[in-house]
């Protein structure tokens, strides 16, 4: 790994804007491949974040401000990316199900996904299955993520595989779902085909299922 791509980790995982576009720029302009500053340096720098937050080094405010400042980064390269390179690991619909207002947990997902090069259409929060599908067959999206924080939100989870099973859009995607309550056991149970227990897990299954 060259020095620069080092550096760019380093103002990512800092979560400083300013020094994370500097670093780009700099990468750009000793001629990196686009592709390489975003995998090696960007995604690299975010990948690294989420195992931080894993081992309790650092805590989500952190990888708030990581995430952002991989954004302020990734707009300085996104230019150089537009001739014949794609950025993008797949397109995923996420939210949080019909009845729930939590999005915290949501929200950081969402970020470090965005950050693993997902294309996220962030649904928010009081999702109904109806917006869920609808998102999904409009984005052509490969996966959609819910999340639930009330056992008694839950069954919307089921409602919105249902609603996919009924419009036969079932194999089209993959359903990852998480939240406080939920589990492996009911993630097989209501036919999802991956669980995470928090953010860092969900971009790895995100990858796996992708």
């Amino acid at each position: 790994m060259t020095d620069i791509m080092k550096d760019i980790i380093a103002a990512v995982i800092d979560g400083e804007p300013g020094p994370v576009t500097t670093a780009v720029s700099a990468a750009l302009e000793a001629g990196e491949d686009p592709e390489s500053i975003l995998n090696d340096g960007l995604t690299a720098g975010m990948t690294a974040v989420g195992e931080m937050l894993d081992q309790g080094e650092i805590f989500i405010p952190d990888v708030l401000w990581a995430a952002e400042a991989m954004q302020e980064g990734l707009a300085v390269l996104l230019p150089h990316l537009a001739h014949g390179v794609s950025r993008s690991a797949g397109t995923v619909v996420i939210g949080t199900v019909q009845g729930d207002v939590h999005d915290i947990g949501k929200n950081l997902v969402g970020l470090m996904l965005s950050g693993a090069g997902f294309e996220v259409r962030d649904l928010g929060h009081d999702v109904a299955p109806e917006a869920f599908v609808d998102s999904v067959a409009h984005n052509g999206a490969g996966l959609l993520g819910m999340s639930a924080m009330l056992t008694t939100t839950m069954p919307a989870m089921t409602r919105t595989l249902e609603l996919l099973r009924a419009r036969g859009m079932r194999e089209k995607v993959h359903v990852l779902v998480g939240g406080a309550p939920v589990t492996q056991g009911y993630a097989d149970k209501i036919g999802a085909d991956g669980w995470a227990i928090d953010a860092t897990r969900a971009v790895v299954v995100a990858k796996e299922l992708a």
